[in-house]
């Protein structure tokens, strides 16, 4: 498989995964908007930095509900909105369409439809802004489905799946960090499941928790979920065993010299999730934790795209 053609595949996946989990974040948050009152102190100012990464934009968005959804699913100048990203990922795969089938292509032509259609702006201020979301999350659940079950399980496969899961662990990481933020990272300060609840509905992980967890503290119970659960599909250690299988795969049919270094560097980084428990976090402390082995992720992938995809 050419080079361009790995790399087109890989980053279709990584802004299909990004926007998925910006739908999902969105969907989460305005819905929590509805049951706040005056006395709290919901914005959407955490969101929207969340998801506003290397735009140069600064942190002082307190913006309204409407100004808010406009910015995150079809304002341009954010690079990481809706329209951005779904275009993005439209370009990679017009680029591949031999290499894709028919039904994805058509998948990712019609969400990029939807979030480009005239007049989404003035739905999303008026009273369809839920149908919107429900479209949007509708069809990337769409483009889940019909990736699974119609692409063929070669190369192309294999690089979707690790672009799709490497970002899924920058994006679990973030979101973690970003609301363990609000109690200053301070697990000694309980919380109650109402505190977790937008990180877990936001990984789509609230239901799977209510059945594994009956008993214990909410902070180490929700962080022993989404980062040491192997059930739970979003959780880092789950994210990570994906990524290490289809790296492997790609090094058994590539034979590069240069895979045995990577995936001893990926070695490392799920060793630093599989041989810790919630006790060994809390020691090292979450943020550094978490930040250290998101530093580890991206060099791996800019290693890996440096290796497979011929980057300078």
């Amino acid at each position: 498989m050419l080079s361009r053609i790995a790399d087109s595949l890989f980053w279709l996946n990584r802004y299909m995964e990004r926007n998925d989990c910006l739908i999902r974040v969105i969907r989460t948050n305005y819905t929590l908007s509805f049951d706040t009152d005056h006395s709290t102190d919901f914005s959407w100012k955490d969101v929207i930095e969340l998801f506003s990464h290397g735009n140069g934009q600064t942190s002082d968005h307190d913006r309204s509900t409407t100004e808010a959804l406009k910015y995150l699913i079809a304002d341009t100048k954010n690079v990481n909105s809706g329209k951005v990203l779904i275009t993005k990922a439209r370009e990679n795969a017009r680029g591949v369409q031999d290499y894709i089938t028919k039904e994805v292509w058509e998948q990712v032509n019609q969400l990029y439809h939807i979030v480009n259609a005239p007049g989404i702006e003035d739905k999303i201020a008026g009273s369809h802004t839920m149908d919107v979301i429900d479209l949007l999350d509708q069809n990337s659940t769409l483009y889940y489905g019909v990736i699974d079950s119609t692409m063929p399980r070669g190369q192309g496969w294999q690089f979707l799946n690790l672009g799709k899961h490497v970002e899924r662990c920058m994006l679990t990481i973030d979101n973690i960090f970003a609301h363990s933020q609000k109690m200053n990272h301070q697990l000694e300060i309980a919380r109650d499941i109402l505190f977790w609840k937008n990180l877990l509905l936001s990984l789509s992980g609230y239901e799977l928790y209510l059945k594994t967890y009956t008993r214990g503290q909410y902070n180490l119970n929700v962080l022993e979920h989404v980062i040491f659960n192997r059930n739970f599909p979003r959780s880092l250690i789950y994210s990570l065993s994906r990524v290490r299988r289809y790296l492997r795969e790609v090094a058994d049919h590539t034979r590069i010299e240069e895979n045995t270094k990577l995936e001893k560097l990926l070695g490392k980084i799920c060793s630093k999730v599989e041989f810790a428990d919630i006790n060994s976090v809390k020691q090292e402390g979450l943020p550094q934790f978490l930040q250290s082995l998101r530093n580890d992720l991206t060099d791996f992938s800019k290693q890996l795209t440096q290796i497979y995809f011929s980057y300078a």
